[in-house]
């Protein structure tokens, strides 16, 4: 055959195939499935609305903000108050507790496992008593707000795998991140923003924080996350040129979408459409974020409830504030990321000085979402990848000791949106090392956040090289008994 007419016929069905099949698959689905439109997984969305043509559940949250505590909080030094460390302070740890779990390489190779108890003091806060440590002074006066969630566990044991789960449901780099999920399914809630935002602390130390953990995989690319910068280009590569004008800019994108249409009719390529959307939303958003990002109409009594840090653009504090700010103009998804947490050795001076940094800010952004009324319908969570182990990793001293990564069980919290607040879920063993009582896993708090936006984490999925993926892979349960 002619190669010029085979590539014509190829194409001929190309398009033939490309314009029916959507039409032809959902007439098939909708007889599978009694037509019921939000069952239909896994064709692109257009670029303000999500696949999801209605909820599965009356949704409790719009919005969700994500504090991410990069490199694993001690839990033990923070939330899960645990005497009997420090009645067995520098005592080995019991074969019968441990017994088979791996260790890391850091410490498995110690000849001792002593236990470190913890050199902060804890107290009861709020109308339940709840502990928590004096490195929190500021959490523990809004903990009537918060589900502390002290029975976390993930399989994960080193940073990258373990903060890749948490971000994408998979150990495996690859996957699409809760955002970008949220993204395709719910669509955006605003016209000059994108539906998800990421803020990384600047300046941090510790594990790297990589832009695959916002990144959207499989999913068309428009609904990957866009990372909100300090400096006078929050977003980079959002001005125009010197030279170029706002008008000139507006004809050139005209220009553009015409010869991206033409592209798209000779490819029918959805990642096509997908560009038009990203260009269309810079353009806008050349407004909207020296508006968002602009800082000089908050009040004095708002900065300083934040703390002195929210003033320097870039910090926690500062990226709390933004979050509201964000949160107020219906962004879908606001995650923060802030590095540090990863104490191998001097724990105790390494998260006091995490805890200054972060403790203020958290308390402050709940109480500013109920004082304007937004805590009701945006959840906020707080946590890392992991836990650390109850024993010292090297050498243990009176004032001194460092904690190894520990996955078997560690502390979250979540708060509004249908949360159970001033609540304690979950239980560990006297020596914070396994959970006796109701276990949380990583799939089971994506399938709950899920369920609280509206959505069967089973029936949000997208088909990708002949399988169906979604966020809690074939897991998740959601754990009602926390909600309100």
């Amino acid at each position: 055959m002619n190669p010029e007419a085979e590539i014509k016929r190829l194409l001929t069905r190309r398009h033939f195939f490309g314009r029916t099949s959507i039409g032809l698959g959902s007439a098939v689905l909708a007889q599978m499935v009694g037509g019921t439109e939000n069952r239909v997984h896994a064709s692109a969305g257009n670029e303000s609305g999500g696949v999801l043509k209605s909820l599965h559940f009356a949704p409790k949250a719009k919005r969700v903000i994500y504090l991410f505590m990069s490199g694993g909080p001690s839990q033990m030094d923070m939330w899960d108050y645990k005497p009997l460390l420090n009645e067995k302070n520098g005592q080995e740890l019991p074969d019968s507790v441990r017994g088979k779990q791996r260790l890391t390489g850091m410490s498995g190779n110690q000849s001792t496992l002593p236990l470190a108890g913890s050199l902060f003091k804890f107290a009861q806060h709020g109308r339940h008593g709840t502990w928590v440590s004096e490195l929190l002074p500021h959490t523990a006066k809004v903990v009537d707000d918060l589900c502390i969630i002290r029975s976390m566990h993930t399989e994960a044991i080193n940073h990258d795998p373990a903060i890749t789960f948490f971000q994408t449901g998979s150990q495996i780099a690859g996957r699409p991140s809760i955002g970008s999920w949220l993204s395709y399914g719910l669509g955006t809630a605003n016209e000059n923003l994108p539906s998800f935002c990421v803020l990384v602390t600047k300046a941090g130390t510790g594990q790297p924080i990589y832009s695959r953990l916002w990144g959207s995989g499989f999913l068309p690319s428009v609904h990957q996350g866009v990372q909100f910068r300090a400096g006078k280009d929050p977003v980079l590569y959002l001005n125009n040129p010197a030279g170029v004008s706002g008008p000139s800019r507006r004809r050139m994108l005209d220009r553009l979408r015409e010869f991206h249409e033409l592209r798209l009719a000779e490819t029918l390529n959805p990642e096509v459409n997908a560009r038009i959307a990203q260009y269309e939303m810079a353009f806008r958003m050349q407004t909207s974020v020296p508006e968002v990002t602009d800082m000089s109409s908050e009040s004095e009594s708002t900065f300083d409830m934040y703390g002195p840090d929210s003033r320097e653009p870039g910090t926690f504090a500062a990226n709390c504030l933004l979050a509201r700010k964000l949160a107020e103009r219906d962004v879908r998804f606001i995650q923060l990321f802030h590095r540090g947490w990863d104490q191998h050795s001097n724990l105790p001076k390494g998260i006091a000085a995490q805890c200054r940094a972060t403790d203020q800010p958290c308390a402050a952004l709940i109480r500013d979402l109920k004082q304007r009324g937004m805590l009701e319908d945006t959840l906020v969570v707080w946590g890392g990848e992991f836990g650390r182990t109850s024993y010292s990793q090297g050498k243990l001293t009176a004032d001194n000791y460092g904690r190894d990564h520990h996955p078997r069980c560690f502390t979250m919290w979540l708060a509004g949106a249908g949360v159970e607040g001033g609540m304690v879920y979950g239980e560990t063993d006297p020596f914070s090392y396994n959970i006796v009582d109701q276990p949380m896993h990583v799939h089971d708090l994506h399938a709950t956040m899920l369920y609280l936006l509206g959505i069967d984490h089973e029936l949000l999925n997208y088909k990708f090289q002949g399988r169906r993926y979604r966020l809690t892979d074939v897991h998740g349960i959601v754990k009602h008994d926390i909600l309100v």
